[in-house]
């Protein structure tokens, strides 16, 4: 299953011949077919567009082993489905624990599924805690490249441009994750899905500025030991872990050459220059509809960022705001505890989002002094900034 590149998609099914297809609309579907028949591949058991489609590959019958690595939550009811047919799942995607971890762990241990991470953090915890019991864990310690702004000042970063905030100065990604690098809000979701995957509370969970990128994620034990996976900076890496665990297979990769890495720096993350990871925790402390709206307003401000509609700076003035506004409406639902009720927040959160953003660009095209808009909208601030 793919999104709408076909040349790429018609490459994959010629060299992997699949019984299943999907893509996410119909006209790269009916265009990806064209080009295979013309190859001379069309022979498949399923084939299916959009959420149907997605559901059709994930449940198929010969599948063992689901991995999810789409962007956003277009994938959250596959996954679900998944489960529900006794799929393991590897997870790529922060999304769809951050809207329904409850949900998704909930059905994933009542089917005796396992949801093994991906992400390059999660995966690290997953290696570190082999073999250990719950009980002897004090902290989960995950690790955060600080992203390209690292060193950059609050004026600056009010100026940044998206072509700034691609630029990652250790991983190859895609816009959306590379920009939530740039906010650290990657890390702040990969802090609610820390919580959901390892059942632990929002206070074991601590981040770090790592900029090395080698040290992937560290637990510290009970005890005080503290227990780290590191490796070089190359997915293919978790990816197989979850593959094959829990045995290892060999890979043809550089070895980690620890006297070449040097030094190895961590910090600790600038909450004022970088809120959206105190927003994060936050959500994640609140529980309930917060998770599922911080994640939906950071996805319309991070768009409306990259279509250059609003400066840097407001993503997290828009996300903050999304969640004061949650908090406060009586309309909504309080819980995220079925699929119905994560998809009537997602909604609300990304019509209300949508209509700041729509407010803050306003103020940006009449004239508006770089970054005040970003302290001024509706008259509320976040107390951090």
């Amino acid at each position: 299953a793919a999104g709408t590149n076909v040349t790429r998609f018609a490459q994959q099914v010629e060299r992997y011949r699949p019984r299943a297809i999907a893509m996410a609309s119909t006209s790269a579907l009916e265009q990806a077919e064209r080009t295979l028949r013309t190859a001379g591949h069309a022979a498949f058991d399923q084939v299916g567009s959009g959420a149907g489609g997605l559901t059709a590959v994930a449940t198929h019958p010969d599948v063992d082993l689901v991995l999810c690595a789409s962007a956003g939550t277009a994938a959250l009811e596959a996954v679900l489905a998944a489960i529900e047919a006794g799929k393991t799942i590897a997870l790529a995607n922060k999304e769809v624990l951050v809207m329904a971890g409850r949900l998704v762990m909930e059905a994933a241990r009542l089917r005796g599924v396992s949801i093994l991470p991906v992400d390059s953090e999660h995966n690290a915890i997953h290696q570190c805690l082999h073999g250990r019991q719950p009980d002897e864990i004090r902290r989960l310690i995950l690790t955060a490249s600080g992203g390209p702004f690292r060193d950059w000042t609050g004026g600056a970063l009010e100026r940044a441009t998206p072509q700034d905030a691609l630029d990652h100065p250790t991983w190859n990604m895609g816009r959306k994750i590379t920009v939530d690098s740039a906010t650290l809000m990657n890390k702040g979701l990969e802090v609610i899905e820390a919580r959901w995957l390892f059942d632990v509370g929002p206070e074991q969970i601590a981040v770090v500025v790592h900029p090395q990128s080698v040290v992937h994620s560290l637990v510290e034990l009970r005890d005080g030991s503290v227990i780290a996976q590191l490796g070089i900076t190359d997915m293919r890496l978790p990816i197989q872990y979850a593959f094959s665990y829990p045995d290892r297979w060999d890979m043809e990769l550089p070895a980690l050459d620890l006297a070449r890495c040097g030094r190895l720096d961590f910090d600790t993350p600038d909450l004022a220059r970088f809120p959206c990871l105190e927003l994060a925790f936050r959500a994640l402390r609140a529980g309930g509809a917060l998770p599922v709206v911080l994640n939906a307003a950071n996805e319309v401000a991070v768009e409306a960022f990259l279509a250059g509609r609003i400066g840097f700076t407001a993503i997290p003035t828009v996300i903050e705001q999304a969640l004061s506004a949650a908090e406060s409406d009586r309309d909504l639902p309080r819980e995220a505890d079925t699929l119905a009720a994560v998809r009537d927040i997602d909604a609300w959160a990304r019509r209300f989002s949508g209509d700041l953003a729509g407010e803050v660009e306003s103020k940006q095209l009449h004239g508006s002094p770089a970054g005040r808009e970003n302290s001024d909208v509706r008259g509320k601030t976040s107390a951090k900034r």
